[in-house]
């Protein structure tokens, strides 16, 4: 394999930019739905959206057969309590897993539908079972319907509601049903604002431009209904594109772009104030895939150095079945260890499983999801052998990530029953969502979305572009490339990390996020002004950051509104002390209203009785559920 150092070295010098570049060219491309986003809630939006009529156009920043954070695949699709095999009643599943600070209509779709996608993603051509027998014996795999069920829920109260699947056979079937339905597919397009009609924000949402990041070429799209699904944003606090390539096993193209949108054109987002810690190597230390201990390692025993096992669940910690059980043992082990108890390192002991199980684990799920087929890929090639070899886990030996390398955590865009945002003719669905969840849910709401986007749209009258907005975002776009020098990308992003680092991280209290707020201002008015890019490939970069830098300003915004700490929500103020006072337990509500940021609150469980509200915004719903 060349690597880049390879081609450096043989060639002498950086190769030019291989694709005509074409700034000043453009043209606008007209629909009944526009989906921003092609990953899995993009793909099912524009499908359920074509299925019913719609003209379709969906535009992706990458390449769709493989973009998004499902595109590389996914191992086990979950909370789908209307399969067969199914112990739950499905609004009763989604109640349970609808606690405070979770989004109940996401949830609800998800439980009612989310059987019915993954049998339409069968219908595709993608694998869900095995119809091979491959893994005859394997514990879960039910011979008449051929379904594995995931052994990651408590065994002790086995429910059924998780699949093991091939997810990395569905992002291609989903770029194929989108052609086969005459969806108009613009790869490599990157959208960078939305359209408001009159060009006034907080109006009817009635398209978006962007820019092709191979030929900058300029386009506009103008659509009776627009659905946001460009997914979240895990770029925002650490970038180190030097030791480990980039700081996420998320997509690359996943960076606040959509939170930035809905921003500027005057939609209402929540959760905003949320951030995690970021579970990731970045080059010091290995991601949780890279050892065995957790993910799709579920049902792999860990054992010490002496061959001694550990009393860890791998999978429980991550999993609503056993809840913060991996959490909860760590200060035992920690303390074991120290007492000699147990042996460093550990292993996760693939020997000892029955070989149906290891084949199971280690060439079927963990080739399944996105970052750990490569870790198993390149480790055979290397020669591990699960039925010889243990594989070592670097949990304990390499501790958590320092405190302020965080991720932005459940923050979205706030919708409805209907998953309209709170502006006229704007939808959102997946992780673009507040509190979003797995593969299931992005694809269970994609689908959803797309059904009722192209059911306003059928009603909606002929979207009106204002020229003057399209102009001011145009010459926005293009700003960077009109400089030959000043700042790069890099240094933009590495510098809003860092802001965010150290003001909005662990230690939060008004005069810190202030100061932060500060920073992320002066970076705006003296640095963006210098940003420049040499082609279209780093003029994505550089407008990303624009997006990252918005995403942190809203994120500061929404921390400085909630003047209480919450352990709910991982958040803590020292200067508010009190954890999750009553009067604080609600969503708050932000929204930019006349380049003036507007809150307001709502209750917890906002969106009523779950069951009753989605029957009642879905009395046409003809799927495939079966009922108790």
């Amino acid at each position: 394999m060349t690597t880049w150092h390879d081609f450096l070295l043989r060639e002498g010098k950086v190769p030019d930019w291989p694709y005509p570049v074409n700034y000043d060219t453009g043209q606008e491309i007209e629909g009944d739905v526009l989906v921003v986003g092609g990953g899995i809630a993009g793909c099912w939006a524009a499908i359920s959206a074509a299925r019913c009529g719609a003209r379709v156009i969906l535009v992706e920043k990458g390449d769709t057969i493989r973009s998004g954070a499902g595109g590389p695949g996914c191992d086990h699709y979950c909370d789908i309590p209307t399969n067969p095999l199914s112990k739950v009643d499905p609004d009763e599943w989604a109640r349970e897993m609808t606690g405070p600070y979770t989004n109940g209509i996401g949830t609800q779709i998800q439980c009612r539908e989310g059987y019915d996608t993954l049998l339409e993603y069968e219908q595709m051509g993608a694998k869900i079972r095995d119809d091979k027998d491959e893994y005859l014996g394997v514990e879960g795999r039910d011979e008449k319907t051929k379904f594995l069920v995931s052994p990651r829920q408590n065994k002790d109260h086995c429910r059924n509601t998780v699949l093991r699947v091939w997810g990395s056979t569905f992002k291609p079937a989903l770029k194929k049903e989108c052609k086969r339905l005459g969806v108009r597919i613009f790869d490599r397009v990157m959208v960078t604002g939305l359209l408001n009609e009159h060009g006034i924000p907080g109006n009817r949402v009635v398209g978006a431009v962007g820019f092709n990041n191979r030929t900058g070429e300029f386009l506009v799209f103008k659509a009776k209904a627009t659905i946001l699904c460009t997914a979240g944003n895990h770029s925002l606090y650490v970038l180190n594109t030097e030791l480990s390539g980039y700081n996420s096993f998320r997509s690359r193209t996943m960076t606040g772009d959509g939170f930035a949108m809905a921003w500027r054109a005057g939609a209402e987002l929540t959760l905003m104030e949320t951030t995690g810690p970021l579970v990731l190597g970045l080059g010091f230390r290995h991601t949780w895939y890279g050892g065995a201990g957790d993910a799709s390692y579920e049902n792999v025993q860990l054992v010490d150095a002496n061959g001694k096992k550990l009393p860890i669940p791998t999978q429980g910690w991550r999993d609503g079945s056993m809840p913060d059980a991996f959490l909860r043992l760590l200060p035992t082990i920690r303390e074991g260890v120290l007492k000699g108890e147990y042996a460093l390192p550990f292993y996760g002991d693939f020997p000892a499983m029955p070989p149906e199980e290891q084949r199971a684990t280690w060439y079927m799920m963990l080739r399944e999801e996105s970052t750990s087929r490569i870790i198993v890929d390149t480790y055979s090639a290397a020669g591990f052998d699960p039925a010889k070899h243990q594989l070592m886990s670097y949990q304990l030996l390499e501790g958590d990530s320092p405190k302020q390398w965080r991720v932005p955590g459940r923050g979205g865009v706030l919708v409805d029953w209907n998953l309209r945002t709170s502006l006229e003719g704007l939808y959102a669905a997946g992780e673009q969502m507040f509190a979003a969840r797995d593969h299931s849910f992005c694809a269970a709401t994609g689908r959803y979305a797309g059904r009722k986007a192209a059911a306003y749209a059928k009603e909606a009258a002929e979207p009106v572009i204002s020229a003057e907005q399209v102009a001011k975002e145009k010459k926005r776009i293009y700003a960077p490339v009109k400089r030959s020098s000043g700042i790069e990308w890099k240094e933009l992003h590495a510098g809003i990390g860092r802001a965010m680092q150290y003001f909005c991280s662990e230690y939060l209290t008004d005069s810190l996020l202030r100061l932060g707020l500060q920073t992320l201002e002066e970076i705006e008015e003296e640095y963006v002004p210098k940003l420049y890019a040499l082609d279209p490939h780093k003029l994505m970069r550089s407008l990303e950051d624009l997006s990252l830098l918005t995403h942190a300003k809203i994120i500061i915004h929404a921390s400085l509104a909630r003047k209480a700490s919450s352990k709910l929500l991982d958040f803590y103020r020292i200067d508010y002390p009190e954890v999750d006072p009553q009067e604080w337990n609600k969503y708050i509500v932000i929204k930019n209203e006349n380049e003036k940021v507007v809150t307001r609150m709502l209750p917890q469980y906002f969106w009523g009785d779950m069951k009753k509200n989605y029957e009642a915004h879905n009395q046409d719903y003809q799927g495939v559920y079966r009922g108790k």
